[in-house]
């Protein structure tokens, strides 16, 4: 398995607890969810039907500020999984250092894979994949300048997983025109990774052929349920941005006695140069507080953002030892 965060298992192996005992820092997963309240039996017992999954499409529509044809699939890593299927193998360029699925997707499904360090070197490629912003150093790119790069490929996906904070960032509003591709997560602005539930925005063929492809229940009643009622909160959406935008600053603050210098990051995530991350990640960890490093680059330590007080206060009191 590719390295990723969320790999608690590996956290009590080495250092014990159960699983309720740990603060897990190391995903990027808003740790306040959203309020998910009563769901019907009919979610749980009844398969979904057809007018209850458009009903969740339009609220995604409500929610990502777009006319497009939206999918609505079982977490973004869905849609990254069935990706490979909507043309041919050939060439694909992946902006790079970044989330390390798309890669091994694409190239276990026969196709060429380069990992390129700049936008303009996407062109010329039949597939081109931008994480915007991005996976782990929260780079991001302006939409006129993924605009202009467009027409210059086969295809373009853009992952706006982490983009729900910054909705002037998002092309979703464009994700009719041909050849564009966007992809949105539900469970990590929300909270709900749990649930399996994220989205696929593009013009009608390519939506068409990816919910062919994922089948006539690609998405649970409960997904559908909790889903619909969240993606039309716009109070609770705006509310938990400026809430994660000041944390962003108090968790910068809290690491500064460390010496750790901010690479990067999203307001659910922030990417910290360290003298050695596993050292870091050890001395949280015996605090059962568990954080994510990177084999390729041994100084990077990410963090999501603590959630309640006593997370923060156990936090502080970790990286006072």
């Amino acid at each position: 398995m590719r390295e990723h965060g969320g790999n608690l298992d590996l956290a009590q192996q080495r250092f014990g607890g159960r699983a309720e005992d740990w603060i897990d820092l190391s995903t990027g997963i808003n740790r306040l969810p959203y309020p998910v309240g009563e769901v019907s039996s009919r979610a749980w017992n009844a398969l979904p039907s057809r007018s209850e999954i458009e009903a969740l499409h339009q609220a995604a529509r409500h929610a990502y500020r777009t006319s497009a044809a939206v999918a609505a699939l079982g977490g973004a890593q869905a849609a990254i999984q069935l990706l490979p299927q909507l043309a041919p193998p050939g060439r694909a360029r992946i902006l790079a250092p970044t989330y390390n699925e798309y890669a091994g997707v694409l190239s276990a499904a026969g196709w060429e894979v380069e990992e390129v360090s700049a936008l303009e070197a996407l062109t010329g490629a039949d597939l081109a994949i931008v994480i915007n912003p991005n996976n782990p150093d929260g780079r991001c790119h302006p939409s006129k300048d993924l605009l202009e790069l467009l027409p210059r490929v086969g295809r373009l996906v853009i992952d706006e997983s982490f983009a729900d904070m910054d909705p002037q960032l998002s092309l979703a509003p464009e994700a009719d025109r041909p050849g564009l591709l966007i992809l949105r997560s539900f469970g990590k602005f929300y909270g709900l990774a749990g649930l399996r539930l994220g989205f696929a925005l593009g013009n009608s063929s390519d939506i068409a052929r990816l919910a062919a492809l994922s089948g006539p229940w690609p998405v649970s009643g409960a997904a559908i349920a909790i889903g619909c009622r969240a993606l039309r909160d716009d109070a609770w959406a705006e509310a938990t941005s400026a809430r994660l935008a000041r944390d962003c600053v108090r968790l910068d603050a809290m690491v500064q006695s460390q010496g750790w210098t901010l690479v990067g990051g999203t307001p659910l995530f922030r990417l910290y140069e360290t003298p050695d991350a596993l050292a870091a990640q050890e001395t949280l960890a015996r605090s059962q507080i568990w954080s994510r490093v990177f084999a390729r680059e041994p100084t990077w330590l990410r963090l999501g953002l603590p959630g309640s007080e006593s997370e923060w206060t156990r936090l502080a009191a970790a990286l006072a030892r």
